[in-house]
């Protein structure tokens, strides 16, 4: 759970390459490409150019080294080759990497093209809630307080927030202690230390937070077919406050 101060800088390394495969991805035109060719862009980016492995690959039986989740899916969408990208459309693209032995995890929501402001809104405030959320992050704060934060910023933009899903702790393992819920009461739950690394991943609904999974086994969405965006980062605790691992050039 808490990492020392070598494996702390290894993780900083996975963390940056990982924030690169979002930069490539910013300079892409995502509409009119399948699903599939845009996993298969992200599998060759991470293993050749950056000599990483795409740690989500094989984990659980997945197949694949992304999920991308358009519009009213929620998590875990799985690439086709028949599913295109089309303008107007909200994807997430969630993406793990491994480097040197630890693992960082990310995942951004894009608005493709000329998107609906409606749901143009719903992911800023769903950027705007994990940041509310990292900004929580110090040592001797709760993992409540994160929790709260985020669910006080998207209740109060009128959405909900999915509870079935949250963050965790990464590390040589994509999925350790502690669990990091994005609901909570400030000052409840683990105390925060020097050394944890976690995830904070936000998914906010724009309708009910109740979601479903779909035959598929992977596909959650939500069961009102609403909109939903996510956003995450891996951040690791710091004598300070916190340490934002993912974090791109850009400063999102």
């Amino acid at each position: 759970m808490v990492k020392t101060a070598c494996e702390l800088a290894l993780m900083r390394i996975s963390g940056k390459l990982l924030a690169s495969v979002f930069e490539m991805l910013d300079r892409q035109d995502l509409a009119g490409r399948s699903t599939m060719q845009i996993n298969d862009l992200v599998e060759r980016f991470i293993t050749v150019d950056l000599d990483a492995r795409p740690a989500s690959k094989g984990q659980y039986g997945f197949k694949y080294v992304l999920n991308c989740s358009i519009n009213h899916v929620v998590c875990h969408g799985v690439p086709d080759a028949g599913q295109i990208i089309r303008d107007g459309d909200i994807i997430n693209l969630d993406i793990t990497l491994e480097k040197n032995g630890f693992i960082a995890d990310s995942s951004k929501t894009y608005v493709v093209g000329a998107a609906p402001p409606a749901a143009r809104r719903l992911v800023r405030v769903a950027r705007e809630a994990m940041w509310k959320g990292i900004e929580q992050v110090r040592p001797g704060a709760h993992l409540g307080d994160i929790g709260h934060a985020i669910e006080r910023h998207a209740r109060r933009n009128g959405y909900s927030v999915v509870q079935d899903y949250c963050g965790h702790g990464i590390g040589r393992e994509m999925h350790e202690e502690p669990q990091v819920l994005n609901v909570g009461r400030p000052g409840t739950g683990l105390a925060l230390v020097e050394g944890m690394v976690f995830t904070i991943e936000p998914m906010v609904n724009q309708g009910s937070r109740r979601v479903a999974t779909e035959a598929d086994g992977w596909t959650v969405v939500t069961r009102d077919r609403k909109l939903s965006a996510q956003f995450e980062h891996t951040v690791a605790v710091t004598r300070d406050g916190v340490e934002v691992l993912t974090l791109r050039q850009d400063g999102t």
